[in-house]
This record gives structure tokens, C-alpha cells and sequence, in this order.
């Protein structure tokens, strides 16, 4: 059957494109109809009308935008326009005759010079620009930019708006095209900016001129727009000046979008730039969000680190005083009623739009420019807003405190003493909601400076928070001192906390008590952290806690108790993990039938319970273990139910006018991509991601009990590998993978699997493994991509010789792509380290940038290891592909963990290849001699481990190397601070190497010398795994009746003996059982073979203990 239309279709589509505009006309009308049927069979005649006449409907198009009276019709014929000349799956321009495109460009260009309405011009512009972003680098509409430049030097304003504004997306779409033309445009600029009269003319050009300096790649472009700073700097101020707020707040986010694109633009005129913005922001007769704008611009500004580097803490002035502005705004609080009546919903009663950004801005202030930059700001201020009589600047100081902590860390703690001084004096202070503020001080400061602030400060802080939860008048303080009970022991040990546990589990019971859900749940909150932070020690509290959070959990069932009922059921889970199963089985049992109940009861969307049920019985499985297999059939259906949510996403264009709605639902959050808005539910988001945490949770707890959720479970969070609206979300993905493959190996191992055997295995790790390796590709986070890589090497090893060729390559492949992907982002930051005002704090948060990638490439050489330790020799052939990729990283421009990690991949190809590895000595044994002397201890023990197993499987290849080795060995060994904590592994492994020369490469040494050097260096302590090796070597010489290990009439047994002794003294530490049990054969022996005065000088020898060791090991 033909796929075109029908005949009557033919005849219906006729009459649409005929003469008569006003059928045509309808149609588009009814494209815009509210009603669903209405427009969707006008949609489907206009996708026919494509299909089978582009030439025609573009030309009604045209026609409908010129002609048509209707100011929607001509708006929406712009719009359909625009979309069949986009360059996607719709864009039809080459489906059209040249005498169409011709019309096209002719009538676009006239309606432009015609149109009136404002919002129907900008969609004009709008789709020529689309257009000529295609055609313009071909040279297919060379009529375009002179009709542009006319239309900027006309007198009229709708004009030169217009051509600014197709200038402005131009310069977004086709900005290289352009260049030619910047002396032209530079006057063009220059003209209107000093003299155009009209304020949209003139935000036009700002904005076009903003967006070409953004799309220019080389700075010497940029600085030749450098003169036009001042014009646009006026466009603003003369907009302010003429009570224009409207446009000035225009005018500033186009300039704060340059402050965060191209902030070093901004670098030469930085005085005048930031002073003008702060005499803004400091202006009381300006509306709040001009200034609130301005203030944005500087703190932009202060963020752009990778663009301009250490630029702002230059102005140590401009920081003072934005910091002073910042502090005026935190006074802008009320003491309103509300907010003491400690009701969830006032919790933010009497707090000002100014007051909410003031404390945004500190934050984020602080940790743009660190505490070296901020503290003595702080410092000069806050003492006079702390003096100040009145109650307001008390509150701004602490508050402001509060906000820079984080951001000034490092220079804080090592202050801690005058600054838990000032927030616990505030602690007296008659205003509650200065009492309210020290306390929120104390909870931000010990997650922000914990863990010092908890143990040099515990006997002062702790007994503050606990008089403050005798605070009965004001509910809200102590809720509050409850809350900041949970920050500090979340950062504590538990014996910090055991002496205040009488004191503080009592209060919290007390304030279980309270009529104030808020205080209740304070209370219920922080004694979930004190239980979680003591752990065992919390076991003395539990027959009386217990009851009241039991009878929380049963008793708040009403609507308005829902969240005091889910923070009951956290605390009892946290409970119950800290004391453990056998104290906690019985509650268990009970908690688990209401948490069956609730389970079966119709919860609202918006229920925390939701949420807090899927934690508590993750905690209940982690508790109970095995025990919980039971339960899982009632847990698991709502839990895949929460993984599976689809998020809830509502899609706008960026510059549509109909802005998502923010304003009645605070779990929106709104991202731009492109020339999208998304909008998404954020209680979703985290509802999905608390249930894959929770999938993960059972997974590992469970292992092979996990077993018959797997066919479920798997092919719910496996595309969640690439889920972008939450990071949570793919972290759990990234780690239940391999908890997941582990679950189905075991389960077929231990005959669990009904049947199932490896085949199973397989298929699960070829869904799995190319997910991983497809998703770690297009993974934006770094942080995640580590995760990914160890999640990944997991896999491996579980999944083994099931992997094949394919996957192989394809993760050879993707090692590649990482390591060279990670090369060029250190390449980046050493770049920004050559920018003009880099300094030592920037290098400080490069050097922890980087760190990041030593992360990256440990967890590439733990890949690489477990592909060697699988796959052997047939590793090999992608062995020499990754060379390139791994030999610049032996170089000594590279970090000490970017050698060491390089050193032990190649450990591993030699100790698990044997033979077929011998064709790299050449090549790497040289770097391995000259990395032993290496300042770095890591990489030392990493190169002299190395030694040892190149002079174990490398016979005559090696042999040559003997010498040079043994000197190498030697200088590690006799080094004076050998055996200093930080040596000892790098002492250790040179000892074994020096061991394993003795035994393959015996002819090859003076073993006179070196024997008893050996056995000097005798038992090893360091690195344990060495020690077993070691010593086991030596009790196999002993065996042997090895000569020169006994030395010229044994006269080096009493050394033998003495090591045994010790090595069997330190129990299974320095030796494994069977090595030790041949020990103590031997010496049984030597007891029956040694004349008794040989034995007992050679026993006079060791120490007492030993001594007595020996006796009790050998009589019995």
C-alpha cells in the first residue's frame, strides 16, 4: 500500500495551499487551539503539508508573516518558520527550489522592516538569524550582513535593535564567520553605545557586544573591544541615573554573564568596574534587586577561579567593603511573633529577601576567596557588630560566622579558641533569637571545622548545648539546641561523647515530652546521632529510650505527625544498628509489623514516611543480617517501585516568556541547557535516590540472599548508569553493580540459584560490564568517574576469564580515553597557573584538583592489574598498546603517584606474564634501577618489589643487572632512617628482593657477603605480606641445609634460631601457620642434633621472653 495521501486528502490539502490566505490562515490558527483534538489534527495536516509540498507551505508561510492581520498569525507563522529552517530532523531548506529560498530571504528581510509588534519582531529575528547561521558560512545569503550594518546605522530604533539582537545570536551561532568584520562592528558599537538616545537600542548592542567578545577564541581579539568597557559600564549608570531600573537590571545580567565567561576581560578596568558596582549595591534609594544584581556581579566575579584565577583577592579594599554591604543586609531581620512559636511552617518568619541573600552571598564569598582573604575582614569587622547593643547586629555576627566557615576552614580552626569563645558567650544573651543564632553557629562550626573543634572543644560546647535544652520559654532555641547536639557528635568519637551521655540522652527524653512537634522531633534527630555516635556505649540507655520512640511510632499517625512518626522510625533504626542485634531482636519484631502496616496503607505523594520507611528497613536488614531474608518479599515491591520513578520534568524554551512557575512549589528546581529550561521535581529525584541507595544497601548486606531480586533489580538501576538529573541516583547505580554480579556468583556457587549455573554469571556481566564502560564514557563528574572505574575493576574481578575479547578492547579502549581526557585537564590548570594573578591559595585548590587525578589513575592501574592477573599473557598484545598511555607517566615531571602507580603495572606484567614478559626488561628495568633512589618511599617500595620479581622470573635476562641491582638494594637498606615508619615498606621489599638475588642468582654474587647481610636485615616487621614471603624463603634454605645461608660451622645459627624465635613469638602476624609449624620442626630438630652447649649459648643469645616462648613452644 502507497504511503501518500489520500485522494480526498489531496483535495483537502489543495484548498489550504489555494488562493485564498484564509483557509491557510485557519489552520495555523487551530495549531494554537486549546483544544487537544482541534490541534492535533491540525498538526497532522501541517506534517503532511511538508511531506508532500514544502515549496508551497513554506510559501504560505512567508506569505501568512507578511500579509496577515492578525498580529498571532504573523507571530506564529515566524515560529513555524523558524522550526522548518532549523538545522535538525526537521529543517527542509534543501528540499526547496531555488526560487523558493529566494522568496524566503526577500520576505523574512521585508516583514522585519514592516512589522510593529515588538514580540513578533524579536521571533523574526529569531529565525533569520537561524537561517543565516546555515547559510552565511556557505556565502548563500550575501545580501544578510550589508542589510544588518544598514539596519544599525539607520535612524530607526526598531531597526538597529533588531539587527543588534541577530548580531547577539550570530555571534552565539557563528561567531569565527564574524571576525572579519570586528573593526566595522567595534565602531558600530563605539557610535551607539556613546550616542543612540534609546535605552533597548543601546541593551541591544551591550548584549551583542557581550556575546562577541564571548565567541572571540584569542585574547588579543577580546582586548580590541577593551576601549568599549567604559561606554558600556555607562549604559548602566545613565539607566540608573534616569530612574530606568528595568533596563539597568538588564543591562547588569548581561554584564554579570561577562563576569563569569570572560571575567580577565574585565581585568584592566577592575577598579573602576567592581567600585561602580559596589556604590550600587550600596545606593538606599535604588530598588532591592538592582542592588541585590550588582552585588551578584562581584561575587561572580570572586567564583570565576578557572577563568581568572586569584584576580580578586587582589582588591583586598573591594572585599572590605562588599563584606560591610553583606553585613547591612543580615540586619534586615524582624523580631516577628511567628517565629517563636516554633511552628514548622514560621520556621523562616521575620527573615527578608536581603537577609536570605546576605547569607547566600557570605557563603559563597568565603569559599571563593578562602580564609586568608576573608578572616581578616571578619576579624576587623564582627567585633563591633558583637558589642553592639542592639539584638540585630549580635544575630548578623553570628549568623555571618556561621556562613564563612566553611569557605574559611583552614585559618578558622587555627583560631578555634577565639571563635568558640565569641559564639558561646552569645549564649547568654537575653534575645532568644541571638541565643537561637550562637547555637546554629556551634552545629555550622562543628561540621565545618570538626573534627578539632569537637576534640579540643567537647568540655566547654556540649554542656552549653545542654543548658541551652532547658530553654522551656523558647521552644525554638532549644529544638535548635537539640539539632546542634546531632552536628557535633556526628563529627565526634564515641569517647569524646561517653562522659556527657547521662546527661544529654536524659534531656533528650525530657524533650521528647515536649508538646512542640518541632522540639520533639529536634530531640528524636540527635538522639539518633548520639546513638549512632557512641555505638555499643549507647547499649545502658536502650530499655529506656526505646519505649518512648516506640510509642511515638505507634501513637503519631495523624496527618500533621507524619514527620515526627518518620524521624521516630530513623531513630529507632540508628538505635537499634548502634546496640546491635541480640539487644535489639525483640523491638525488631515489632517495628517491622508497624513498618508492614504503614507499608499498606495509601500514603500521600508528599509523605516524608515514604522516604524515611525505605532507610529504616535498609538499617533493620544491616542489623538483623540474614535474619531479615523473610521480610524482603514485603520490602522490595514499594522499594523497585521508589528506583523506578520517573522524574518529573517539564521542558520550556529559555527565552520563552512563560517561565516554569517557581513560586508555589519550592521542590522545583530549574536547570538551562541550550536553549532549554528544565524544570524537575527535586522530592522525586530524592525519593528515586534514597531507594537505589537502599537497593545497594541490601545487595551488599545480603550477598547470595539478595539472589531472586537480581532479574528485577538489575535492569531497573543499569540505565540509571546514565541518569544526568541526580548524581545521587548514578552513584547507587555505580555501586550496586558489582554488588549485584557478586550476589549471582555467589548464589550459583552455593547451589542457590534454582538451577542456574554460570551461564547465568555471564549473561549478568555482559549486561553489566559494557553499561559500565558506555556509561563511564559520558560521565561529566570526575568524582563519579573514580567511582565508576573501582566499580568496574570490582566487576572484573568477580566477573573474570566470563569476559571476552570485545569487552576487553573496549575498556583498553576507554583506559585510554580517561587517562588522555585527564592529561588535558591538568594541562588546563597548569595553564591557569601562568595567569597574571595566580597565587598561593589558588595553587593550594589546584593542588587538590589534581589529587583528584592520582584518584583517577590509581584506579586505572587496579583495572589494568586485575586484567594482567586475569588474563596473563594473552594481556599482553593490549599491554603494547596501552604503552604510550603508561610510559610518560615514569617521567619526574609526573606526581610521585602517577610514577608509583605506573611502576606497579608493570610489577604486575612481570610477575604474572613470567617469560612472555621478559621482551620489557630492555625497556623498563633501566627506569626501575633509577627509581629505586627515588625521594618518594612509595615509589621506592613499588621499583625494589619490582627488582624482587624481575630477579625472580628473569634469569639470564636479569642476570646482567645483578650488580647494579645489589647497589641500589644496598643504598636502601644502610640508608640511616631506614627503619623510620615511613620507610619501612620501601626497607622491607628491598630486603625480600635482596632475598630472592640470593636464591635465583646465587653464581652471580660474592654470597659470603651478601648472605649474612641478608640475614641481618632479619625478620622483617613492615609490610607483612613481605614478611610471610621472607620468612618462609629462609625456613625452606634451612631445610635445604643451605651452607652459606648456616655459614662456616654454623656459625650463623644462632641468628637463624633468634629469627625464628621472634617470628614464632609474634604468633600469625610475621608468618602463616604452615610455615610456622616447619619452623618449629626445625628447631625440634636442631634441639635433638646440637651438641647442648651449642644450643643453650646460642638460647643465652635471645631475650627473656623469647627465651620462655621458645621453651613453651618446644615442650609442647
Amino acid at each position: 500500500m502507497d504511503g501518500g495521501p489520500s485522494q480526498l486528502q489531496q483535495a483537502q490539502l489543495a484548498a489550504f495551499l489555494g488562493p485564498d490566505p484564509a483557509s491557510f490562515e485557519t489552520l495555523i490558527s487551530h495549531l494554537m487551539s486549546t483544544s487537544n483534538e482541534q490541534r492535533s489534527h491540525a498538526e497532522s495536516i501541517f506534517n503532511l503539508l511538508r511531506q508532500t509540498d514544502p515549496n508551497s507551505l513554506v510559501l504560505k508561510l512567508a506569505q501568512l508573516l507578511s500579509s496577515s492581520v492578525h498580529v498571532e498569525a504573523r507571530a506564529m507563522a515566524a515560529i513555524l518558520l523558524r522550526k522548518q529552517l532549523t538545522r535538525d530532523d526537521s529543517y527542509i531548506w534543501p528540499h526547496l527550489t531555488e526560487s523558493t529560498r529566494g522568496a524566503v530571504k526577500n520576505t523574512l528581510l521585508s516583514a522585519l522592516q514592516n512589522e510593529e509588534s515588538k514580540s513578533t519582531i524579536r521571533k523574526l529575528c529569531d529565525t533569520i538569524s537561524e537561517l543565516a547561521s546555515s547559510l552565511i558560512p556557505e556565502n548563500l545569503w550575501p545580501e544578510m550582513l550589508p542589510f544588518m550594518f544598514q539596519c544599525v546605522t539607520s535612524t530607526s530604533p526598531k531597526l538597529q535593535e533588531s539587527a543588534f539582537v541577530m548580531f547577539s545570536q550570530l555571534a552565539q551561532f557563528i561567531g569565527e564567520t564574524l571576525s572579519p568584520y570586528i573593526t566595522d562592528l567595534h565602531n558600530v558599537f563605539l557610535n551607539v553605545l556613546n550616542n543612540s538616545p534609546n535605552s533597548d537600542v543601546k541593551i541591544a548592542a551591550l548584549s551583542a557586544v557581550i556575546n562577541f567578545i564571548q565567541c572571540l577564541s584569542s585574547s588579543s581579539e577580546r582586548d580590541r573591544f577593551q576601549d568599549l568597557l567604559p561606554s558600556m559600564m555607562r549604559t548602566l549608570t545613565e539607566a540608573l541615573n534616569s530612574g530606568q531600573e528595568a533596563t539597568a537590571q538588564e543591562a547588569l545580567e548581561l554584564l554579570i554573564e561577562l563576569a563569569g565567561t570572560e571575567p580577565r576581560f574585565l581585568r584592566r578596568q577592575i577598579v573602576d568596574v567592581v567600585g561602580s558596582m559596589l556604590q550600587i549595591a550600596e545606593a538606599e534609594n535604588l530598588e532591592e534587586g538592582t542592588r541585590h544584581l550588582a552585588i551578584e556581579f562581584v561575587i561572580t566575579l570572586a567564583e570565576a577561579r578557572e577563568r581568572a584565577p586569584g584576580m580578586m583577592r587582589k582588591l583586598p579594599q573591594f572585599i572590605s567593603r562588599l563584606f560591610a554591604i553583606l553585613m547591612t543586609m543580615l540586619l534586615d531581620v524582624d523580631d516577628d511573633p511567628a517565629w517563636h512559636t516554633a511552628e514548622i511552617k514560621d520556621e523562616d518568619a521575620g527573615e527578608t529577601s536581603n537577609y536570605s541573600i546576605g547569607q547566600e552571598c557570605l557563603d559563597r564569598l568565603a569559599i571563593a576567596l578562602g580564609g586568608n582573604t576573608i578572616v581578616p575582614v571578619a576579624s576587623e569587622q564582627l567585633p563591633v557588630y558583637f558589642a553592639a547593643p542592639e539584638w540585630q547586629k549580635h544575630h548578623a555576627a553570628l549568623i555571618a560566622l556561621a556562613q564563612i566557615a566553611e569557605g574559611c576552614s583552614k585559618i578558622m580552626i587555627k583560631n578555634l579558641e577565639q571563635v568558640v569563645t565569641m559564639v558561646l558567650n552569645s549564649f547568654q544573651h537575653p534575645h532568644p533569637r541571638v541565643r537561637w543564632a550562637a547555637i546554629n553557629a556551634v552545629g555550622q562550626l562543628s561540621t565545618d571545622l570538626g573534627p578539632d573543634l569537637q576534640v579540643q572543644y567537647h568540655l566547654r560546647v556540649l554542656p552549653a548545648l545542654a543548658s541551652a535544652m532547658d530553654d522551656y520559654p523558647n521552644p525554638r532555641v532549644q529544638a535548635h539546641a537539640a539539632s546542634a547536639v546531632l552536628n557535633f557528635s556526628e563529627n565526634c568519637t564515641p569517647e569524646i561523647l561517653a562522659p556527657y551521655l547521662d546527661g544529654i540522652v536524659h534531656k533528650l527524653l525530657l524533650l521528647l515530652q515536649n508538646t512542640k512537634q518541632m522540639v520533639q522531633e529536634g530531640a528524636l534527630t540527635a538522639l539518633a546521632s548520639v546513638a549512632d555516635s557512641s555505638q555499643e556505649q549507647f547499649q545502658k540507655y536502650y530499655d529506656s529510650v526505646m519505649p518512648y520512640l516506640k510509642a511515638i511510632l505507634i501513637n503519631a499517625s495523624d496527618k500533621a505527625n507524619r514527620m515526627l512518626r518518620a524521624k521516630a522510625l530513623e531513630c529507632i533504626s540508628l538505635v537499634g544498628m548502634a546496640v546491635g542485634k541480640d539487644k535489639f531482636r525483640d523491638d525488631a519484631k515489632q517495628v517491622m509489623e508497624v513498618l508492614m502496616s504503614l507499608q499498606g496503607s495509601q500514603m500521600e505523594s508528599d509523605d516524608p514516611t515514604t522516604s524515611y520507611t525505605l532507610q529504616a528497613w535498609a538499617r533493620l536488614c544491616k542489623c538483623l543480617g540474614q535474619d531479615f531474608l523473610p521480610y524482603m518479599s514485603v520490602v522490595m515491591p514499594p522499594l523497585l517501585q521508589s528506583a523506578q520513578l520517573k522524574p518529573d520534568v517539564t521542558i520550556t524554551s529559555a527565552e520563552s516568556d512563560d517561565e516554569i512557575d517557581e513560586s508555589d512549589d519550592e521542590s522545583m528546581e530549574t536547570i538551562t541547557l541550550g536553549d532549554k529550561r528544565i524544570g524537575i521535581k527535586t522530592s522525586v529525584l530524592e525519593e528515586k535516590a534514597t531507594a537505589c541507595n537502599m537497593l545497594c544497601c541490601y545487595a551488599d548486606e545480603l550477598k547470595e540472599g539478595f539472589y531472586p531480586w537480581i532479574d528485577q533489580v538489575a535492569p531497573t538501576l543499569v540505565p540509571l548508569l546514565k541518569f544526568y538529573f541526580h548524581e545521587e541516583v548514578r552513584r547507587a547505580a555505580v555501586s550496586a553493580m558489582p554488588d549485584l554480579l557478586r550476589s549471582a556468583k555467589l548464589a550459583v556457587e552455593k547451589g542457590m540459584a534454582q538451577g542456574r549455573n554460570e551461564t547465568y554469571v555471564k549473561q549478568l556481566s555482559d549486561y553489566i560490564v559494557p553499561a559500565l564502560v558506555e556509561a563511564l564514557h559520558k560521565e561529566p563528574d570526575t568524582e563519579i568517574c573514580v567511582s565508576m572505574l573501582d566499580s568496574l575493576n570490582e566487576c572484573l574481578q568477580i566477573s573474570g576469564q566470563l569476559l571476552d575479547e570485545s569487552q576487553v578492547r573496549s575498556i583498553v579502549d576507554e583506559v585510554k580515553r580517561v587517562i588522555t581526557v585527564s592529561s588535558s585537564r591538568k594541562r588546563e590548570r597548569a595553564e591557569r597557573a601562568k595567569a597574571e594573578d595566580f597565587d598561593a591559595e589558588e595553587g593550594e585548590l589546584l593542588k587538590e584538583e589534581n589529587e583528584q587525578e592520582e584518584e583517577v589513575f590509581d584506579q586505572i592501574g587496579e583495572i589494568l592489574g586485575t586484567m594482567i592477573k586475569t588474563f596473563k599473557a594473552s594481556f599482553l598484545p593490549f599491554f603494547d598498546e596501552l604503552s604510550p598511555f603508561l610510559m610518560p607517566m615514569w617521567g619526574k615531571d609526573k606526581t610521585p603517584e602517577e610514577r608509583r602507580i605506573s611502576i606497579c603495572i608493570f610489577d604486575d606484567v612481570a610477575e604474572q606474564c613470567r617469560e612472555a614478559a621478559l621482551k620489557y626488561y630492555d625497556t623498563y628495568l633501566p627506569f626501575l634501577l633509577e627509581a629505586c633512589t627515588d625521594e618518594n618511599p612509595d615509589v621506592r617500595q613499588a621499583s625494589v618489589y619490582g627488582l624482587g620479581v624481575c630477579a625472580e622470573f628473569g634469569g639470564a635476562v636479569f642476570k646482567p643487572l645483578v650488580g647494579e641491582a645489589l647497589s641500589r638494594l644496598n643504598l636502601i637498606i644502610r640508608q640511616p632512617n631506614a627503619l623510620q615508619p615511613e620507610n619501612v615498606m620501601a626497607y622491607d621489599n628491598a630486603v625480600s628482593a635482596l632475598g630472592k638475588i640470593c636464591l635465583f642468582h646465587r653464581g652471580s654474587i660474592d654470597s659470603s657477603q651478601v648472605l649474612p647481610a641478608w640475614l641481618n636485615c632479619l625478620p622483617l616487621k613492615g609490610d607483612l605480606i613481605e614478611a610471610k614471603v621472607v620468612h618462609d624463603q629462609l625456613c625452606s634454605m634451612v631445610e635445604r641445609s643451605d651452607t652459606e645461608v648456616l655459614g662456616p660451622n654454623n656459625q650463623h645459627l644462632p641468628k637463624v634460631i633468634s629469627i625464628f624465635a621472634e617470628v614464632l613469638c609474634a604468633g600469625n602476624e610475621l608468618t602463616t601457620k604452615h610455615t610456622a609449624s616447619r619452623m618449629i620442626n626445625l628447631l625440634r630438630q636442631l634441639q635433638q642434633t646440637l651438641p647442648p652447649s651449642v644450643l643453650a649459648s646460642t638460647f643465652s643469645l635471645l631475650q627473656p621472653q623469647q627465651q620462655l616462648a621458645l621453651q613453651s613452644i618446644l615442650s609442647s
